[in-house]
């Protein structure tokens, strides 16, 4: 389990004064002095406990009945390793009270170990039993590798601790030594460090995986034991139950199926970014008189600067050498040809090495499908991220980026891939939020939102509006959105800063519902200290009353975009919630396997869709119920996903 919360803990934490804070500064009001935090004296050495050894027939009848009596049990899994889809079970752990758990150890011969498991299923299965765990997801997805759906309803430590503190960190140490004051075992003390001579939980003695993994089990009933409460204290136990806690199922089900690669694509496409790479250094290196490493932030700051004598107008990193950032190197770029050659070089480098090289090797032996794994529990606005691979971030905008996305294909040649993604959502949930009467007449009248901008900033009739105003008009929606203002938006627009002040006053002279949206909701967090989303999601704004302007600008940008951000993730989770049940209760073949932003990705069956799609579209567009904005769903099919997309 440590291992895993290391995957999955929130490094999304803006508060870096909070992440050590204890009880009294997450509970109270944020106004509150932060009391100093010192580190848990209790452990498993000095607090008393008793864990036991469930290793007989007889005393793991003895504990079944246990937990067919209980309303609540708490479970945890101990692996060989923190891909849920890979590894295997070493034992479980259960605890129905504090200081006390029980560990069943498995064996290594899986026939052996399933029918050990089977034993638990009818208790594992029984929808009137909630189970608890941290990070239950990861549970949930090993026992159904041994034919056990974990059913009932989920209290996920984790997760709640999310909803109630999204910007701190998760893990169960932390959640541990923060609330419970109790210093857990460390896994590195039972398996050594993360390298080639680091072991197994297979490897350590049955008795100290006992007392560790009993411990968890315990340590983490008892989170639950203080996290409920306050779930319900600060409002958020309706969103927990109809959001969070079945969309830990959704994923569950996203995670196991995974999506088939075509890794022959992959390797043929890389030796084609290789040349291209190849190609661009040799330009790079005739525009610069000499060969140096493109790699190396010093050398092409030196090449650049130096050199080449392009004006440096930033301050020097800490260690004196020029900054080429991506930021510092666009501003540059348009000017000083070499700029934007590195740039490119950078971009298709990082393309190859992060996903054309990476995703094959990311295949899983077992199943031949790569499986993302979704946080829940990461971003503070409430929106999903993945890893292992990061599909949020395959850089789509390019032609080189979109081409990855030709190597997702369907299962088999009965399948092919339904994409379904929401039309300019968080424009839309802004009309809503703001209930902006000139945004919503827009969306209502089925009217392109950026053509319909420009055509009130600029004075032009709809028709009227050129290709330039239309660029402009979305660049300023965007913009507004996401707080940015006069500077840098003539940054993007290459505009002065005086006409983008202009643009942006005429804007606000257009849209003055937004205007008084932004400003009231600043005010709410002033007053509050926290923004919140149509659907109650709560978000922290520490720094909103900062001295220092530009922490207080940061968090103004927070407050305003929270609301906008997290709905539309709201949305979607809403969505998926809605579609994964059809697709179960009507036992269809289609399977939902990918959420990407806006964007549900499903292996769907050709002799289904026909039935499907309209579903889909419908549980889409109404998965919030009593908006007035019309939400719009895009449904492409293809053989893979860029076709479909």
């Amino acid at each position: 389990r440590r291992q895993r919360q290391m995957c999955i803990r929130d490094r999304a934490g803006t508060q870096g004064s909070l992440f050590d804070a204890p009880v009294e500064a997450v509970i109270a009001p944020v106004t509150s002095s932060l009391p100093k935090y010192s580190i848990a004296q209790k452990n498993i050495e000095n607090t008393p406990h008793e864990y036991h050894l469930v290793a007989e027939p007889a005393q793991r009848a003895e504990l079944i009945q246990l937990l067919s009596k209980q309303t609540s049990f708490c479970v945890d899994t101990e692996t060989t390793g923190i891909d849920a889809n890979e590894a295997e079970i070493v034992g479980m752990s259960f605890a129905v009270k504090a200081a006390e758990a029980y560990y069943v150890p498995l064996p290594a011969e899986r026939e052996e170990a399933l029918a050990i498991m089977a034993e638990f299923k009818a208790v594992f299965e029984d929808e009137k039993i909630e189970k608890v765990g941290q990070n239950i997801k990861y549970d949930a997805i090993i026992l159904k590798w041994y034919d056990i759906e974990l059913k009932g309803t989920y209290f996920d430590t984790m997760v709640v601790h999310y909803l109630i503190e999204p910007g701190l960190r998760h893990n169960m140490d932390y959640l541990s030594e923060t609330y419970l004051e109790y210093k857990p075992v460390s896994i590195t003390s039972l398996i050594g460090k993360k390298g080639k001579n680091q072991l197994s939980m297979r490897d350590i003695a049955v008795e100290k995986v006992t007392e560790y993994a009993a411990e968890d089990a315990d340590v983490t009933w008892q989170l639950k034991e203080f996290l409920a409460p306050h779930l319900d204290k600060e409002g958020l136990g309706e969103l927990y139950k109809e959001m969070e806690a079945p969309l830990i199922k959704v994923l569950v089900d996203i995670e196991y199926e995974g999506i088939r690669i075509n890794s022959d694509f992959l390797n043929e496409y890389s030796k084609e970014i290789t040349l291209d790479i190849a190609a661009l250094e040799k330009e790079v290196y005739v525009m610069a008189g000499s060969e140096f490493n493109m790699a190396s932030p010093k050398q092409v700051g030196e090449i650049l600067f130096e050199r080449l004598e392009i004006p440096y107008r930033w301050r020097k990193t800490k260690t004196g050498q020029y900054s080429t950032n991506e930021e510092k190197l666009t501003e540059l770029a348009k000017d000083h040809p070499i700029v934007e050659k590195i740039l490119k070089h950078r971009g298709l480098s990082k393309l190859k090495s992060t996903y054309v090289d990476a995703l094959p090797r990311l295949v899983n032996p077992k199943t031949g499908r790569i499986h993302s794994s979704f946080n829940q529990a990461l971003a503070a606005t409430g929106r999903l991220s993945s890893q292992n691979p990061n599909l949020q971030n395959i850089p789509i905008r390019t032609p080189q980026g979109a081409k990855v996305r030709e190597a997702f294909i369907p299962r088999d040649e009965d399948y092919v891939l339904m994409a379904a993604d929401y039309s300019q959502i968080e424009l839309r949930i802004i009309a809503e939020i703001s209930g902006d009467e000139a945004m919503l007449e827009a969306f209502k009248a089925g009217q392109d939102i950026h053509s319909a901008t420009a055509a009130k900033v600029f004075g032009v009739p709809y028709d009227e509006v050129t290709r330039e105003q239309r660029y402009r008009a979305k660049t300023v929606n965007f913009s507004i959105v996401y707080g940015a203002g006069a500077t840098n938006l003539s940054q993007q627009l290459e505009i002065k800063r005086k006409e983008a002040k202009e643009l942006i006053d005429n804007y606000f002279q257009q849209y003055q519902g937004l205007k008084k949206y932004m400003e009231e909701t600043v005010e709410f967090a002033r007053e509050n200290g926290y923004v919140t989303t149509l659907k109650g999601r709560k978000r922290y704004v520490r720094d909103i009353n900062s001295k220092s302007s530009l922490e207080r600008s940061n968090a103004e940008r927070i407050a305003i975009n929270t609301p906008i951000q997290g709905t539309a993730a709201d949305l979607i989770k809403l969505a998926m919630i809605d579609i994964h049940k059809v697709l179960k209760e009507g036992d269809y073949k289609t399977k939902m396997i990918l959420q990407v932003h806006d964007e549900l990705v499903f292996d769907a069956h050709k002799d289904e869709i026909e039935v499907l799609q309209p579903i889909i579209e419908e549980k889409m567009k109404n998965a919030m119920e009593g908006l007035q904005v019309p939400i719009l769903v895009g449904v492409g099919l293809g053989n893979n996903w860029l076709e479909a997309h």
